[in-house]
């Protein structure tokens, strides 16, 4: 596998995924790794939470060494973005016109962080996606506090960064369209136990949809609800959401771009057209629809699997390519707790929380249909009852055996 050219668009887990496994699965040939940051690949995780908190440097954050990235014989191009595709000649057009023509291309490009309008140029107004937007915010929530945040959007993002600036001193206050943090992810029962742990640790919480910003000389000075009321900050975090990075596809028509690039079970885009990560939705045989996982775990596995896939394409005799059926998994920190879950969440039509308070808190969620359990969540369960929790979702199982496994992960210990 000397000859020819790969481009990996994104230089991101899922894209460094997809040039370490093309490498150990003997290609030999060119290898293009572009990314539209400075930095070399680093983790995304930690930006709301260990480096936010001033407990990590950026250097920690790094996925590779300078040595294990120059092993790989990359064609490297960072600060570089992709601006075009052309899937039928596999031509990649870069923003300085350059273009490059491949045998096979991964597109890795991610996500990009929602905005909201009237806090463009307004200092103090922060996204956080990038390593650049986490240590820009964390300048603004030194610790001991008297920072005013308002985080507005309390998924997952949000949850965690007003967790980390509550603990640093800060006055925070969480404003979301749904009710309960992280609800629309884990449903209300679990929403209600991240709730009481917010409250507890002095967060407002608010339900409320946000109008716009007010400011002073350039500066954030407070937040506009629809309602009327202003909410006093010297810094806001928006984190409602994110949209799949693929403006610069859409000049292609044969691909779809609908939400993220549309896949096959393959996760082939097109013809020697692979993708990864947050921008891909595949397929996905177990569950029998088709994901787009935003997840840190899904972007790695995600990464091998389209690297192997495209040689299986490109090479003769390079094997059998293999549909790509992982168990979603996802984990968030906030405070003490820590939650983790596998297999679907969304769209749940019958969900069952057990929560156990007796010593330490442990609690567990069932999320599946009226016949079988198809994804599950936990606070607080050990190792081993977290193995035979994944494994329900792994499997698709009927709520009899899976409530007895339930039973088992929330019953203390004796």
């Amino acid at each position: 596998m000397s000859t020819g050219h790969i481009a990996v668009v994104g230089a991101s887990a899922a894209g460094l995924a997809a040039v370490e496994g093309l490498r150990r699965f003997g290609w030999t040939g060119r290898l293009t790794l572009i990314g539209d940051e400075p930095h070399p690949p680093y983790d995304r995780p930690p930006l709301s939470k260990q480096l936010l908190a001033g407990d990590w440097t950026p250097d920690r954050l790094h996925l590779r060494t300078t040595e294990q990235l120059d092993a790989l014989g990359l064609d490297l191009r960072l600060g570089t973005a992709a601006t075009a595709l052309d899937s039928a000649t596999r031509t990649v057009t870069l923003a300085d016109g350059e273009r490059l023509v491949c045998d096979g291309v991964i597109v890795a490009t991610g996500v990009r962080a929602r905005t909201l309008p009237g806090g463009e140029g307004l200092a103090g107004v922060h996204t956080l996606r990038t390593l650049d937007d986490a240590l820009a915010l964390r300048g603004r929530l030194p610790e001991g506090g008297g920072a005013r945040l308002v985080v507005v959007g309390n998924g997952v993002l949000g949850a965690e960064a007003a967790a980390v600036a509550r603990t640093l001193g800060h006055e925070v206050t969480l404003v979301g369209a749904e009710p309960l943090p992280m609800a629309r992810v884990v449903g209300d029962e679990v929403g209600q136990v991240l709730a009481a742990e917010h409250r507890a640790h002095g967060v407002t919480l608010l339900t409320a949809a946000v109008e716009g910003f007010e400011g002073s000389d350039g500066r954030v000075s407070g937040v506009r609800l629809a309602g009327g009321e202003r909410l006093p900050a010297d810094t806001v975090l928006v984190a409602v959401g994110s949209v799949p990075a693929v403006e610069w596809l859409r000049g292609d028509a044969a691909l779809d771009t609908a939400d993220g690039l549309g896949c096959d079970a393959y996760c082939a885009a097109a013809p020697g057209v692979y993708a990864a990560g947050d921008v891909a939705r595949w397929d996905h045989p177990g569950y029998r629809r088709r994901l787009r996982v935003e997840h840190r775990m899904n972007a790695t596995e995600q990464g091998m699997a389209a690297a192997r896939n495209l040689l299986a394409e490109l090479v003769p005799d390079g094997g059998e390519r293999t549909p790509f059926a992982p168990v979603p998994y996802f984990w968030s920190d906030q405070y003490d707790l820590k939650l983790q879950a596998y297999g679907l969440l969304a769209g749940a039509t019958r969900t069952e929380v057990t929560v156990e308070d007796g010593g330490t808190r442990r609690v567990v969620a069932l999320y599946g249909d009226d016949e079988r359990v198809t994804g599950v969540a936990a606070i607080g369960v050990p190792p081993r009852q977290l193995r035979a929790l994944r494994a329900l979702a792994a499997t698709p199982t009927g709520w009899a055996q899976a409530q007895a496994v339930r039973d088992q992960a929330v019953a203390p210990v004796g």
